[in-house]
């Protein structure tokens, strides 16, 4: 009897960023997205200066940075118990592997990840990403836009055919309930390769809002189903 399950695509994880304001974030938290992304970074709309509410030990607490000292990341980390750090700068290799072993100090037993984001147009040239590839955790793609992160529209997916890494990535970048279809179509491409693992995540934002940080549970709810 052959085993039928060997086809089906997997679903990939689900990262929900730019999370502001506590009841919103308690009712984001009951989905149970993977990730929940809270933005340091005083020039965004959605900069976080509050407290994190309780929730699920199954959703990692994702600080947001941008160009940010090691400093003012691990005073974060430390105080927000983050599970994962974004960096959305022009951080180098050798920055991430410092801050990696930071909060390795920080966090021991645990493990936080490092996920480096790298801003994506027609011209992106991928030999960029490899000096990272053994100092952070994932790779996150996002549009090149005016702002760092949020904008709204999406890069043209088809350059990740070419994904020349083995390092799994973050999918970003205007993603909403009307790119579920291209979604699945990319991850079948990865796993026609026998790849499919390395489209680790999809990360939304600015699509799922009322307002800039309040995210519509409803349009999350369908989106997260349709996904898997």
């Amino acid at each position: 009897m052959s085993d039928t399950k060997s086809n089906v695509i997997k679903g990939p994880k689900l990262k929900v960023c730019g999370m502001k304001f506590q009841e919103n974030i308690l009712e984001i938290a009951s989905l149970k997205p993977d990730y929940l992304g809270f933005i340091f970074y005083e020039k965004s709309p959605r900069n976080f200066e509050h407290e994190i509410p309780e929730i699920s030990s199954e959703i990692k607490n994702t600080g947001v940075f941008v160009n940010a000292s090691s400093h003012f990341i691990l005073e974060k980390a430390s105080r927000y118990n983050l599970q994962a750090i974004q960096l959305h700068g022009e951080e180098t290799p050798q920055f991430c592997n410092d801050l990696k072993k930071e909060l390795k100090k920080l966090n021991e037993p645990s493990e936080v990840e490092i996920i480096k984001v790298f801003s994506v147009n027609e011209k992106f040239d991928f030999d960029i990403v490899f000096p990272y590839e053994d100092e952070v955790d994932y790779f996150l793609f996002d549009t090149k836009g005016k702002n760092k992160g949020g904008n709204g529209i999406a890069f043209n997916w088809d350059i990740l055919k070419e994904y020349p890494s083995k390092k799994p990535f973050f999918l970003s970048g205007g993603i909403g309930i009307e790119e579920l279809e291209s979604i699945k179509s990319l991850i079948a491409e990865f796993q026609k390769k026998g790849k499919e693992d390395l489209v680790y995540a999809i990360d939304v934002n600015s699509k799922f809002e009322i307002k800039p940080g309040l995210k519509d549970l409803q349009k999350l709810e369908i989106f997260k189903r349709l996904l898997q």
